[in-house]
């Protein structure tokens, strides 16, 4: 017996409805999962595949990019690293320049005595046998010949030559440079002589005189050429022969020559030449 078609499709309908209803019913309550699992584990593969193989070409393409963004970003920060390290320079010379000044007024202040001239050094001696410094003051600032010069740690030497703008300073540890000084606390008096390396020495202390080590040196005003009572340095070490008539001794100047920039002139002390007076030896 033969089944109508329509019947047929209707049955077909029927039963595709009660598998789909029953596959569903399975669905909701997890008796699928396995199966899904299977059957879906290939798709996620592949899926997962393409997606790292696509994350790879991106980062392809956009490493170019990435690499001139660092390389300008890096170029950017060694540039602010520069600056900033050229800001820190300068605001280490302006307080090193604003300690100097601030000795300086406190130098100025504890010996009230005398007036004082501030200049900066402006060049130093090139030639290895004399000891100078050029100052940026001259005679339009009232500087003359003769004059002290000092820093707040004390005695540099004295002017020997003046322009209008500018002054030679002779410094100590010239060698054509004599200053006569005393040694405390001693009270002893001596020579004190500039040399070609660049020390100082004492010369013609008496030989009965008590120095050690770590004496100080003054300028005693003897001569004329300097006021009395600026701090020269310190006694490093003392040469005594019995044989001998006056003792010597090295000296540790306070201040040192190669760091001095800003310097002070006394200005109210006029040298005294008094060549014309000592008596003239008599010939033999």
């Amino acid at each position: 017996m033969n089944t109508p078609p329509s019947r047929l499709r209707s049955l077909q309908t029927l039963v595709f409805g009660l598998v789909a209803v029953g596959l569903v019913l399975l669905a909701l309550g997890g008796y699928l999962a396995p199966i899904s699992r299977i059957a879906l584990n290939p798709f996620i593969a592949v899926q997962s595949w393409i997606a790292t193989r696509y994350q790879a070409v991106q980062e392809f393409i956009r490493a170019p990019q990435d690499t001139a963004r660092l390389r300008q970003r890096n170029s950017e920060l060694e540039a602010e690293v520069a600056q900033l390290q050229s800001q820190i320079i300068d605001l280490q010379q302006q307080l090193a320049g604003t300690n100097v000044l601030s000795a300086l007024v406190d130098f100025a202040r504890a010996n009230p005595e005398n007036r004082y001239q501030a200049a900066a050094v402006i060049s130093r001696d090139p030639n290895p046998f004399l000891h100078y410094v050029i100052i940026n003051r001259g005679s339009d600032d009232g500087l003359r010949r003769g004059m002290p010069v000092v820093t707040q740690q004390g005695l540099i030497g004295r002017i020997v030559a003046v322009t209008a703008l500018a002054a030679r300073v002779q410094l100590i540890t010239d060698p054509a440079s004599t200053v006569n000084v005393r040694l405390d606390p001693s009270q002893a008096q001596a020579v004190l002589l500039g040399q070609i390396t660049g020390d100082v020495v004492l010369e013609m202390i008496p030989q009965d005189a008590k120095v050690q080590p770590g004496d100080l040196v003054l300028t005693s005003g003897l001569g004329g050429g300097y006021p009395p009572n600026i701090l020269v340095g310190q006694v490093a070490s003392i040469r005594s022969q019995d044989q001998d008539i006056f003792q010597t001794a090295s000296v540790q100047s306070v201040v040192d020559f190669s760091q001095v920039e800003i310097v002070l002139v006394i200005t109210n002390f006029k040298p005294i030449d008094i060549n014309p007076l000592l008596p003239t030896p008599i010939a033999p």
